[in-house]
């Protein structure tokens, strides 16, 4: 299944309310692959079977269920970004942590990924020159519009959505 959904969400400003169709990206089955044989860091990485479950999954956007075998790996969302655009990633190419199934993965079903997020994130505003261009802190019920907001602006490109306690990537955000 294709990792990449489309949502839409609200956005409103005073005396201006527009819809804005979401195309929520987890990491793509391809790369998953990729990663499972070499992360981003270059290191292959151990599966693990998750006792307690709850890790956020990025390849499918949705909490691990004790049992599941999942991997702890490095991935740089912004060169995945700048290859596929065939745009330079710039200086705010990162690398971080992310949790993975430790196989293959029937992928993010569609829409908003609801239940996934816990707790602030923020949303990280990317021009299409790969430089931040600000962001907005938001609670998991106003992300889906405030990622409609962010991508109002002609000048994003790309938003990524991120836990603010820890900075790891959750997930990425485009117009459909």
């Amino acid at each position: 299944m294709d990792t990449t959904a489309t949502a839409t969400a609200t956005a409103s400003a005073p005396g201006v309310t527009t819809a804005t169709a979401l195309d929520v990206r987890a990491v793509p089955a391809p790369v998953l692959a990729e990663l499972l044989r070499a992360d981003d860091a270059g290191r292959a990485r151990e599966a693990l079977v998750t006792e307690t479950g709850d890790e956020p999954l990025r390849c499918c956007l949705t909490r691990a269920r004790p049992g599941d075998r999942i991997t702890l790996l490095s991935y740089a969302p912004l060169l995945r970004w700048a290859a596929e655009t065939g745009r330079d990633p710039g200086p705010y190419l990162e690398t971080g942590p992310v949790f993975v199934h430790a196989g293959p993965c029937a992928g993010h079903p569609g829409g908003w990924p609801e239940g996934f997020h816990r707790g602030p994130r923020v949303l990280r505003a990317y021009s299409a020159d790969g430089r931040i261009l600000g962001g907005q802190v938001g609670e998991p019920g106003e992300l889906a519009s405030l990622a409609a907001e962010l991508l109002a602006d002609p000048e994003t490109a790309v938003l990524h959505v991120r836990a603010v306690e820890f900075g790891c990537f959750m997930h990425e955000v485009r117009r459909a």
